[in-house]
């Protein structure tokens, strides 16, 4: 059977591809659990020919990601555009927002959307389909119908993810030129856990994967890095010290096998406060960059978001991984009630502790959170395309226009040489493929964050 798996292209966004595009890792996952039939990843960030793809490859079933929200409107176009090539053709959709807003689905243009992990999911679905099978009886789905949506039995979490296949990343091997994150590549994304103990409101990860953790051994993530070619590996899991004992395992593991590799992860500031003797082990290993939720830089405003940590951990995580050599990436939330003196606040405080490179993300009550369900009523926009972090989708109690100004000025101050300094920049060089894509890169992140930029986002106009 001809499988097509398709991940939306981005380019409606501000034009931050050109600073991260990551590898489809849940569509090769998919792919690895179907060894048996042909499977064909089409990245449409990278590559945008549905059409022709649609003709040569004739495929008998077709599966689109919509992780992100952002995705939802291209999603929808996608499972047009492969309907109006052949009707009867299956179209499914899969990935976090799917899973937990499927009534955005709701079409007769598409078939259903498997809810949660889809490895064994989606091989039952195609086996009921190619046996002409009630898909009734397949756990974890929203099926269309004409009624409405028929949500079918929960499908219960993969028990042990030792048994998961690798990832099919010879299906990506055409468009792996392409991937990086930042400036690191040749790069590839790899997981070891899945899910998370703490109930953040702004997140969806621990919803999605129903409020439980499992971890991969220690010797089955040997085994798949084994498999990744890339120098630049970036763990995914949302913590990777949710077992430090696991962590330290692996780390010996890798130590004791001599893999060469550089790898990037990420981690709660209080895990590594409470273990800093797994560091220097982890540095050893080749664990050398980690991205920290800092999040607030107040005690008070950290305790809003049901985070369960604290500025202090923060700060003296900070100091426990530059001790060790560790590159930190810090990630705050920009609240629309910020003011001036709010952003003041922040900036000084990044330049202050030369937090070079920070994410910086607007709050956003995305489908499927705790924070959406208190805010829904809020929001002065349903356009789907604005819920990207970098527009406000809740009032603001500055002008947009200023909050706007204040947020791209807060960007540039993260991003000025002046912050990173010499050290900064010779690491970057160290780990970057070339000074006219380091160039290029800085000009892309300048040129995105353009007041205009995101004001011009708020006058385009879609259906929700």
């Amino acid at each position: 059977m001809n499988i097509l798996l398709i991940q939306p292209s981005q380019d409606r966004c501000l034009g931050f591809q050109s600073l991260a595009v990551v590898e489809p890792l849940g569509l090769e996952a998919i792919a690895g659990s179907m060894p048996e039939h042909n499977v064909k990843i089409l990245d449409l960030r990278l590559e945008n020919h549905l059409p022709k793809i649609l003709r040569d490859f004739q495929p008998d079933f077709c599966g689109i990601n919509c992780s992100f929200t952002i995705d939802v409107y291209q999603t929808r176009e996608i499972a047009a555009g492969i309907k109006n090539w052949r009707q009867d053709v299956p179209v499914f959709i899969g990935g976090h927002h799917a899973s937990l807003s499927p009534e955005d689905f709701f079409s007769p243009l598409i078939n259903g959307v498997v809810i949660g992990e889809g490895e064994v999911a989606i091989r039952d679905v195609v086996r009921a389909w190619e046996n002409g099978d009630d898909l009734r009886t397949i756990p974890g789905m929203a099926l269309n119908e004409p009624s409405g949506l028929h949500f079918t039995a929960e499908r219960p979490l993969i028990a042990n993810l030792d048994k998961v296949s690798f990832p099919a990343r010879h299906l990506t091997q055409r468009y792996r030129f392409h991937y990086h994150l930042g400036f690191q590549k040749p790069f590839s994304i790899m997981e070891t856990a899945r899910g998370c103990p703490y109930r953040c409101d702004f997140c969806s990860v621990w919803k999605f994967f129903q409020g439980k953790c499992r971890m991969m051994s220690p010797e089955r993530v040997l085994q798949e890095i084994k498999t990744i070619r890339d120098k630049y590996i970036f763990l995914a899991d949302d913590n990777f010290l949710i077992s430090v004992p696991r962590a330290k395992r692996i780390a010996e593991l890798l130590i004791g096998n001599r893999i060469k590799k550089r790898f990037m992860f990420q981690a709660r500031s209080d895990a590594i406060v409470q273990h800093p003797e797994v560091i220097p082990l982890l540095r050893k290993a080749g664990f050398w960059k980690v991205y920290i939720g800092f999040e607030k830089i107040d005690e008070e405003d950290l305790g809003r978001l049901n985070k369960h940590n604290s500025v202090q951990n923060n700060e003296e995580a900070l100091k426990i991984l530059r001790a060790h050599g560790m590159e930190v990436i810090a990630a705050f939330i920009i609240d629309p009630s910020f003011q001036e003196n709010d952003f003041r606040r922040l900036r000084q405080y990044i330049l202050d502790r030369k937090l070079y490179s920070p994410s910086l993300t607007i709050l956003t009550p995305l489908p499927g959170t705790e924070l959406f369900a208190r805010l829904k009523e809020k929001l002065v926009t349903t356009n789907y395309e604005l819920f990207d972090y970098v527009h406000v989708v809740l009032p603001t109690k500055l002008k947009l226009d200023d909050f706007y100004r204040e947020f791209t000025e807060l960007y540039k101050a993260g991003y000025a040489w002046s912050q990173i300094g010499w050290e900064g920049v010779a690491a970057i060089l160290r780990n970057t493929f070339s000074i006219s894509h380091l160039i290029s890169m800085k000009r892309a992140a300048w040129a995105a964050v353009e007041p205009l930029n995101y004001l011009a986002g708020h006058e385009r106009k879609f259906l929700f």
